[in-house]
């Protein structure tokens, strides 16, 4: 007969428990912003919905946990508490750049790190996975969407050749001959990637006990979506080509889309069960190390006045980023800022009438903006400028929809970039540079502009968004304020370096004046 061992949890796991329960209320309280706004996302984007579901599930596998933590001795632990700190900090520097993804990404590292903090590295060790697990609550993952969306239309457009079809693409657009093609945010696959890296991790955590079968079928995960994806957009545009274009070519494509993934999906499960490990179970060695360790428990000293002094640290250190944040802002210059385009930069160039083209950078809620055309006798360029301050979620310099042109633009579409260095303003730069083609004017280069794009932050010069955003928070810890800018230069694109050419000149004979206007906006605006 085997010895049997109560499981269930003592005295040394009620005060803990209390505690914990107490810092995780008051560390939602502080943050209470953060974790509505998760959800928000959870609620309204397709991309994120199965984060409703991540908090039940980690709930249900720490219970299943239940007879592990039992007998475990909760204690502080310094490191964690360190760590702790250190995410606090990186929730703030997120937040005074207004950066989604790393404020979400440290709030929920808060949550995780509580439990290392106050319950202990043994307890932390015995629901390591679920721990882990948490972090697919954060609605992160867009950020790979552009790459995903390149990849996508490369095996389109080599599928179709190899079908025999005829295709001519520019950027993320194709032409077959029953129509024309592009490869929109819908078309990147990243929500099948995420959905699908998110079951199979439970799948591969619950089915396998190796670490090896779990790394290779979470990577099987990665692998499958992508390529399933890839075979969904040829697919659809093949059923449109042959249908003349009346299948797929609406929101049913989207729907055959889901339906061909789930199919994809249901297999990769079925092939992974094939090797799956069966959990082990807990027999009478295991129950015997258990009743050892919970003795030796019993004959520890108590560590409450170390408990209790970490508890109150931890709650410090959570209020500490919303008190600190409070204190910037009320240093920060509230003033809006005023941004008119001057008659004339320099002497040659002078403000034109007639704009260079009907074009305007798809930059959102500026503080200030204005797109104005500078000419000489002999060339004309496009000046746009959008000036931030008083940054936040709503209003922010560098943002995902933040860009020259957007997906659905019915006027121009991007067709390619790259990047060019330069001396601007006697500081060398390596600019972004983008092709733009008006959506029905063909392959004429007159229908096509040169764009250059560069940020301003606080007098910084960068083509980088995450410099940008380093350099923004730098500057808000400094106490100079979160003033910012976008420039973005224009002409038609010419033959050959035509378009590059007048762009420089603008630059050589401009740059000085620009980086004097913006600074002129940033000190007026401290002086009132």
């Amino acid at each position: 007969m085997t010895p049997s061992v109560q499981l269930a949890p003592k005295r040394h796991w009620q005060r803990p428990g209390i505690v914990f329960l107490l810092l995780l209320g008051w560390t939602l309280f502080w943050f209470r912003d953060t974790a509505s706004a998760i959800v928000r996302i959870w609620l309204h984007s397709e991309t994120f919905t199965h984060g409703l579901l991540v908090v039940p599930i980690v709930l249900w596998l720490v219970w299943r946990k239940r007879a592990v933590l039992a007998p475990l001795q909760p204690r502080p632990n310094a490191w964690a508490i360190l760590l702790l700190a250190l995410a606090a900090f990186a929730w703030l520097l997120g937040d005074l750049v207004a950066v989604n993804a790393l404020t979400q990404l440290a709030f929920v590292a808060m949550l995780v790190l509580l439990v290392p903090a106050i319950l202990g590295l043994a307890v932390t060790q015995a629901i390591a996975f679920p721990l882990a697990f948490m972090f697919f609550a954060v609605p992160i993952g867009e950020f790979a969407m552009p790459q995903l969306m390149n990849w996508t239309a490369d095996f389109t457009v080599l599928a179709l050749r190899l079908s025999g079809i005829p295709v001519y693409r520019e950027g993320l657009q194709f032409v077959i001959p029953s129509g024309n093609w592009s490869v929109v945010e819908a078309c990147s696959g990243v929500r099948y990637l995420i959905a699908s890296l998110t079951v199979g991790t439970l799948f591969a955590y619950l089915n396998y006990q190796s670490t090896q079968r779990r790394v290779a079928f979470i990577l099987v995960s990665i692998i499958v979506p992508v390529i399933a994806n890839w075979l969904r957009a040829y697919m659809i545009v093949m059923l449109g080509h042959y249908s003349g274009n009346t299948l797929a070519t609406g929101v049913d494509h989207l729907i055959y889309g889901w339906l061909f993934f789930g199919v994809v999906i249901l297999l990769m499960f079925l092939v992974g069960a094939r090797w799956s490990e069966p959990e082990p179970s807990v027999g009478a060695t295991d129950i015997d190390s258990v009743t050892l360790q919970k003795s030796r428990l019993h004959q520890q000293p108590s560590a409450a006045p170390r408990f209790e002094l970490a508890a109150v640290l931890v709650a410090l250190l959570v209020a500490a980023p919303l008190l600190g944040r409070s204190a910037l802002d009320a240093a920060n210059n509230a003033t809006s800022p005023q941004l008119a385009a001057p008659a004339m930069l320099s002497p040659d160039w002078t403000l034109a009438t007639e704009p260079v083209a009907v074009f305007k950078p798809a930059f959102v809620n500026p503080s200030a903006e204005f797109n104005a055309s500078y000419a000489t006798a002999e060339n004309k360029v496009g000046l746009y400028l959008g000036y931030y301050r008083q940054q936040d979620y709503s209003r922010k310099l560098v943002s995902s929809q933040n860009v020259l042109v957007t997906s659905n633009d019915r006027q121009w579409a991007r067709v390619s970039g790259s990047t060019f260095d330069i001396s601007f303003n006697s500081a060398p730069i390596n600019l972004r540079v983008a092709e733009l083609r008006q959506a029905a004017a063909g392959l004429s280069d007159n229908a096509r502009l040169t764009v250059w794009q560069v940020y301003w932050v606080n007098g910084k010069l960068t083509s980088s968004d995450i410099l940008a955003k380093a350099y923004g928070a730098l500057y808000r810890l400094l106490g100079r304020g979160d003033d910012a800018a976008v420039i973005v230069l224009y002409t038609p694109k010419g033959e050959g370096l035509e378009g590059h050419a007048r762009l420089q000149a603008f630059v050589q004979a401009n740059a000085a004046a620009i980086m004097a206007l913006l600074e002129q906006t940033r000190q007026a605006s401290q002086a009132n």
